[in-house]
């Protein structure tokens, strides 16, 4: 009968103990630890993984020099995953947070690329082309001689290229849908807009072709001939040259 008190005192020190043990809060991480843990996690390219940490990071609000790390950081682990919507987004939020910082260049470097990332086929939306020659033009008006400035004039030109082609490649619909007049006045704009790029052989070739079309012979064998003189290797010099010796009375009277 004596060691039911006693069992009954242990019992209830057992408890205690566990309840203590329960209340006790677990230790909270400095943002210097989630910064790291975002850090190895990127290395290990887990890049959902650092996201996380380093928004911990951020929502700490402890270290600000750290936080503007994070930030960036957030946007190179999203760019390297190749969710370059979000990165391009994460990139334009820390260019606008911190205008003077020494990493902005970079940022609208990261950013430039991530628009770029997301082009796609000439018949496709071109919002990403759009956005993409806006950035680097940017970038390089407001940094000429930076060391990323020969890869991104690069990238620029490509997509000088990409939006010639589609500019081509709307012409062309219009010219296969007969609405002539609209093929002629978008293949005008375009010699207009992008001097000098080799895909105006496409352009020129499609412009003399509508003018034909549209009966306009005259002006369409001017544009063919300027085809000849400005690109004499082009491929379609040899379809201009059949066009034209069908006969100009032809294209105006029955169309080609």
């Amino acid at each position: 009968m004596q060691l039911r008190p006693l069992r009954h005192l242990a019992l209830c020190s057992a408890l205690c103990l566990i309840s203590a043990c329960a209340s006790t809060p677990a230790p909270v991480k400095s943002a210097d630890a989630h910064f790291k843990e975002g850090e190895a996690a990127y290395a290990s390219r887990n890049y959902a993984e650092a996201i996380e940490s380093w928004k911990k990071v951020k929502e700490s609000d402890t270290a600000p020099g750290l936080t503007s790390q994070a930030e960036l950081k957030i946007a190179d682990a999203h760019f390297e995953n190749k969710a370059y919507i979000e990165a391009a987004a994460a990139y334009e939020d820390f260019r606008k947070l911190h205008p003077t910082h020494p990493q902005a260049p970079y940022a609208l470097y990261r950013l430039a690329l991530s628009h770029y990332q997301q082009i796609t086929g000439t018949d496709t939306d071109q919002t990403p082309v759009k956005n993409a020659v806006a950035t680097l033009e940017a970038f390089l008006g407001q940094y000429p001689r930076s060391e990323y400035a020969p890869e991104l004039s690069g990238k620029l030109a490509d997509c000088r290229d990409k939006q010639l082609a589609y500019e081509n490649y709307v012409g062309n619909f219009y010219l296969r849908t007969e609405k002539y007049q609209s093929a002629i006045k978008r293949l005008n704009e375009a010699l207009v807009r992008f001097p000098g790029l080799t895909r105006l052989d496409d352009t020129l070739f499609y412009l003399g072709k509508a003018y034909l079309k549209a009966g306009d012979v005259k002006q369409g064998k001017v544009v063919l001939q300027r085809l000849a003189a400005e690109h004499p290797g082009s491929p379609r010099n040899k379809e201009a040259a059949a066009l034209l010796q069908k006969g100009f009375a032809d294209y105006s009277s029955h169309g080609v």
